[in-house]
Order: C-alpha cells, then structure tokens, then sequence
C-alpha cells in the first residue's frame, strides 16, 4: 500500500481553491447529519512524526461545531492505566451517539511504538491485532463510522521536516531526542505500519494512505475520504469531486513544451543582445570613417590652395592702387620667398623691380 502511493504529486493552487472550500462547506453539512442521525464517527489519525497530523485537524475541525467533536491526542499509559487492559482508556473515550471523536495517534500504537522499541512482549503485540480488529467490529455493529487515516511520507522528507523545525527556536520544542530515534528507525517502523495495514484492514474500518509530501494533496485526500465515508454511512448520494489528476499541475510534456518556449524566448533575447553588439562596432566605424574622410578632406583643400598660390604667385596685370599697396605686396613677397625655389626668387625679385621704377615714374611725373 505505501509503494503504490505517489508523493510526488502537488495540486494547483488556483485549480484547488474553490474545491477546498465547498469540501469544507460539505463537511460542516454531514456534521449536522451526524448529530441528527445520532451516528457516532472515530477519525483515527496516524502517520510519520512530521507528517502533518495536528495541521490536518485543526484544518478539519475549524469549520465545526465545538459541541459536536472532541479531539484526542493519545500518549503513553499512565500508572493507573498499565493495571488495566490496554484498550480500556480507549473504550473510556469513545464518542457519544451524534459525536465526532478525532484521535492524533490511537490503540494502534500497541502495534507500532511499543513493537519497534520492544515496549510490549511479541506474544502480546501480534495478539492485539485480532483485539483491535475485535474492538472496532463491536463499535462498528453499534453503528459507530470508521474513518482511518495513514499520513505517509519519505525518509528524506521526515528529515528536512525536522531540521527546519529545529532550527526556528518557536518551533524547536516540537522535535524531541525520541523523534530522532525514531527516525533512525525509520524502515522498522515502516515494517510495522506494512503489517499493520495489512492485518487491520477491514470493510468496516478501512484504512487510506494519505500522500501528505505536499499539503494541499493531503488535505483534499482526507477531505475526500471523510466526506465519501460519510455520505456512504448516512446512506446519501455521493458527491463528485475533481480527480487528483485534474487538480494537479500540468503534465510532464505540458512542462517541457512551456520549457521549451521559455528557452526559445531567451534564446531571442541573446540573439538581439547580439546584433546589438555587431551593430555598435559597425556605427563606430562608420562615424570614424567619417571623421577621417572630413579631416581628409579639409587637408587636401588646403593642400590645393597652398598649391595653386606656389604656381600663380602675384597676378602680373593687377596694378596696386597706391605705394602703400606695393609696400604690402612686397612684404608678403619677402615673406614667401623662403618657401619658393631659387628661380621664382629670382623672377620675383625682377618682377618687384619694375614694380619699383613704375612707382618713380609716377612719383617723378
């Protein structure tokens, strides 16, 4: 029974939420049937330490009517109750007719806790499975409805359970030194609940392994199975609810598709991250190209004119105007003759000579 269980499952939160709360509406209903069919009901709740009991009732008990249950957390014997028989505390806390009574770990300790830490002799353990399927059959013919629940979930799970637990220090009390031991022992106990399961699981009383790695699985599979013992017990139509498999969340292949479009989506980005990245070099080089060919191009024009002034040097057929003007032309003359060859020195130079006797001539006339 606990091989065939699927931890792995978890359900949609948004897919879940309505259906919890009409389970919880139906629940509160069926206990006012309860109460007026005068039917008494046990929830048995037990599982792995860590597995979410006391979570799991106090979900189920907030919608009811405090006078219409009782909630029993079951311990170790006391004194007074080692010298009678073992079920007699049992029998002294069953519910009245019309009541609720939820017990957080059971008689069924006599086949787990004291089996796997030798609290109770073998001869004595194996007998108390025919006295607990005794007891339940008695209650049952009395019209008592058994609701029996198994909180399973992994080792590693019970571990990490734990270890968060103990390091908050508002929730360090709950893990103790036994719970340690017991999880040491974990596959002696899991041969325990295997026989256990298997040796008390009647028409009357049967048993639900409970998938509780996740919380929300756990809570709509008790809910799902009080509500169905119920509603069978009250002789009442059974109410259809959503199936696991359409509250869980997508499946595998749904998920590699999602993936697969997740990836093609970054795989875009990091292709036009870099295009980016190609496209700013070629802008940088095209901006450089520009700026060189307008350096260039500047140069080359003064280039050009300081060319053609070596060529033409002063126009022959312009006359200046006044001395004045000669005397100007003539320092811009002296000024460029280091830059000239000697030969358009020389012609200069003969040039500003008759400049200098057509300035006499007219000064003489």
């Amino acid at each position: 029974m606990l091989d065939s269980v699927d931890l792995l499952r978890t359900l949609k939160k948004k897919a879940y939420k309505p259906v919890r709360q009409e389970q919880i509406e139906r629940i509160f209903d069926l206990s006012e049937l309860i109460y007026e069919q005068k039917r008494p009901v046990i929830v048995v709740f037990e599982g792995w330490d860590a597995a979410g009991k006391g979570t799991t009732i106090r979900q189920l008990t907030a919608p009811l009517d405090a006078r219409g249950f009782k909630v029993l957390a079951t311990q170790a014997p006391r004194t007074h109750e080692k010298r009678k028989p073992w079920l007699w505390r049992f029998w002294m806390n069953i519910p009245r007719y019309g009541q609720i009574a939820i017990f957080d770990r059971s008689w069924y300790g006599r086949v787990l806790v004291e089996r796997v830490n030798a609290l109770t002799p073998m001869p004595q353990w194996i007998a108390a499975y025919e006295e607990i399927n005794n007891f339940e059959r008695t209650l049952a013919d009395d019209g008592t409805v058994f609701i029996k629940l198994w909180l399973h979930i992994r080792k590693d799970e019970q571990l990490r359970r734990f270890m968060q637990l103990a390091s908050e220090p508002e929730t360090a009390w709950q893990v103790t030194a036994e719970d340690w031991e017991n999880h040491r022992k974990y596959e002696e106990y899991r041969a325990a609940v295997l026989d256990m399961l298997q040796k008390t699981d009647t028409p009357i009383a049967p048993w639900t392994v409970v998938p509780s790695n996740d919380s929300d699985v756990r809570q709509y599979t008790v809910f799902s199975t009080i509500i169905a013992r119920l509603e069978t017990a009250l002789g009442l139509t059974l109410t259809p609810w959503p199936s696991l498999d359409e509250l869980s969340e997508k499946p595998a292949k749904d998920k590699h598709k999602k993936q697969g479009k997740k990836e093609k989506k970054a795989k875009n980005i990091d292709s036009t991250e870099e295009v980016k990245r190609v496209e700013a070099p070629v802008e940088t080089a095209t901006s450089l190209s520009k700026d060189k060919a307008k350096k260039a191009g500047k140069k080359k024009e003064k280039h050009d004119k300081h060319k053609i002034a070596e060529k033409h040097g002063t126009p022959d057929d312009v006359q200046p105007a006044s001395p004045d003007a000669v005397v100007v032309e003539a320092e811009v003359s002296t000024s460029a003759e280091s830059a000239r060859p000697a030969a358009k020195r020389k012609q200069a130079s003969s040039k500003r000579a008759v400049v200098a006797v057509t300035n006499e001539e007219v000064d003489h006339a």
